[in-house]
Parts: structure tokens; C-alpha cells; sequence
């Protein structure tokens, strides 16, 4: 028998740039027939609309794929009684946001049973469901609509892996191709002041973030996260919970003395440069979206 290698040579130095691809993010991802006719879905046309139609198909587009991102969060195991909560900005009446209601599990989730909620912090009279919100939500979320004008989403709940590593209070490492998501774009809010039940709380986590980070890990308490859509917001959050999971992994290895590699700087910047990409990142959702609309047709309602 052969002896078993125990070492290998040194790969060749290599580094990538993003000035040999698409200037577009996404269309660096896939690729299509040599006659350029096959291609993957953009967003609808009405996601830019300004008229009343467009901006009414936007509206329920938005809200089913809220319902769909909570049908996801359940089925990754997020809920956690009457917390977390997903909010994304309505396309008409662009102070209000829709979120889900108070005690309604993720995985329960409908079109029907979404919440818009008023400037003030109140369940809206005629639009929505008639169903009272989460305090604490209202508190970060509105903070951080008003923070980030961009932003259409933000997300957050106690998942089990992001609670966790939340007590170390530090940003998860660039250890992995996934982890890029994250790189230079995550904040670490140290203070924790109890349950969110005041305004001032939720202005200091909207401050934490910045202008432009989409990632947040909240000291004792858990993650949060942001997106263009609703789904990049969704599915940031799950690979940030994966990569904090990944994290712990890492560190009990770390700890019998096995050394970590952190991801060069270049290489990780050329990475987020594609990965990151809003567009992509909605799209990474996708295959989840589907899934969850063909087997769980309910959301619908």
C-alpha cells in the first residue's frame, strides 16, 4: 500500500479582480446559452413602478414575500415564542411597514395575517390584518427605517446559533466563501439594555449599524439583519446564523489547538464584491421561495 500523504506544496499565489468581469454583480454568477436567449428572472417590472397599478402589484408582491420569508424562518427553527420579527417598507405608503402579528408562529405565516403598521407605532384601521404587532419590533425596525431610507427590510429573532455566539460580542471571522456575505459589513452592538421597550434603544442599535452595514450582532441578545427585498434580508440572516453556528464550531476546534485560517483581505473583498450584490443575494432565496410556494400553497390565503 502507497504511504498516505501527510503534507502538500504550497499553491502558487493567485489573486483575482472583479476588472475582468461584468460590471454587473449578477451577471458574474450564471451563464446562459452561446446565443444569449436563455436567462434567469429579474426583478418584476413593477419593482421600479410609480404608478397606481404597479405600485398595488408591488404591494401584494411585497407582502407575499414577507409571508414566505417567516414560512422559512420556521422551517429553520427560529421561532422562539413571541419573538423576532421581519418588517418591510409598504411600496405606497412609504412611512408604513408591513410585519407579522403578536403570538403567530413564523411557520403559520399568511398573506392574510400580515400587519401594516402606522408612523406611530399603531396597527393601520382598514389596511391589513386587525391583529396586534410586537413593541420591541416596532421600536428597532422603525429606528432603523428612518436610519436607512434604502433599506426596504430589516429582520431580526432569537435564533439559536446567532444567541449564542451573540455573548462573545464579537463580528463572526471571514473564514469561508459564504462568510464574505459579512465582510466589512457587519456591526456589534455591545450594549445590552433589556428588552427593547423604549425608543432610545432602538435609535442606538440604528446607529450601531451605520450607513451601511446590512449585518448587526446584538450583545446577549441575538441578530439583525437588512435587505433591499425582504428576501436578501432573510436570507442574510440565515447564512449569518450559519456562519455564527460555523463560528463555534471553529473556536472549540481553535481551542484543542487547531489552527484557524482567516480569508486574505483581497480575496475576501473580491469575493463580497459579487456575493454581497443585492440582487444575488435576493436570488439566493429563490430556490426557498419556490419550494415553499409549491408545497406550502396556505400562504397564499
Amino acid at each position: 500500500m502507497a504511504p498516505i500523504a501527510t503534507g502538500t506544496a504550497p499553491a502558487p499565489e493567485f489573486h483575482q479582480s472583479v476588472s475582468d468581469l461584468s460590471k454587473n454583480p449578477l451577471e458574474r454568477t450564471w451563464r446562459g446559452n452561446r446565443e444569449g436567449t436563455l436567462k434567469i428572472d429579474a426583478y418584476p417590472d413593477f419593482m421600479h413602478a410609480t404608478d397606481e397599478e404597479g405600485l398595488l402589484k408591488k404591494r401584494e408582491w411585497v407582502k407575499l414575500h414577507l409571508a414566505v420569508a417567516f414560512r422559512f424562518w420556521g422551517k429553520l427553527g427560529y421561532g422562539e415564542g413571541i419573538s423576532g420579527h421581519i418588517t418591510v417598507r409598504d411600496p405606497i405608503l412609504r412611512d408604513h411597514f408591513w410585519m407579522n402579528p403578536f403570538g403567530v408562529h413564523f411557520s403559520s405565516m399568511t398573506i392574510s395575517k400580515l400587519v401594516l403598521v402606522t408612523p406611530e407605532g399603531y396597527v393601520h384601521p382598514t389596511l391589513g390584518a386587525q391583529l396586534p404587532i410586537n413593541m420591541a419590533g416596532f421600536y428597532i425596525h422603525s429606528a432603523i427605517h428612518h436610519a436607512r431610507p434604502e433599506v426596504e427590510a430589516a429582520g431580526h429573532c432569537h435564533s439559536l446559533h446567532g444567541k449564542a455566539w451573540s455573548a462573545f460580542g464579537r463580528p463572526v471571522d471571514i473564514t469561508t466563501q459564504d462568510s464574505c456575505l459579512f465582510y466589512d459589513n457587519q456591526a456589534v452592538y455591545h450594549n445590552f439594555g433589556g428588552i427593547v421597550l423604549a425608543a432610545e434603544e432602538g435609535a442606538n442599535i440604528a446607529k450601531t449599524l451605520g450607513p451601511r452595514n446590512k449585518c448587526a450582532i446584538l450583545q446577549n441578545h441575538g441578530l439583525l439583519t437588512l435587505g433591499h427585498t425582504v428576501d436578501e434580508c432573510a436570507y442574510l440572516f440565515s447564512a449569518l446564523d450559519k456562519q455564527c453556528k460555523v463560528q463555534l464550531m471553529i473556536e472549540a476546534a481553535a481551542a484543542g489547538g487547531i489552527k484557524k485560517s482567516i480569508i486574505d483581505d483581497e480575496d475576501a473583498k473580491f469575493t463580497a464584491a459579487t456575493i454581497q450584490y443585492h440582487e444575488n443575494v435576493y436570488y439566493n432565496l429563490n430556490p426557498e421561495v419556490q419550494l415553499i410556494l409549491e408545497r406550502e400553497p396556505g400562504v397564499l390565503n
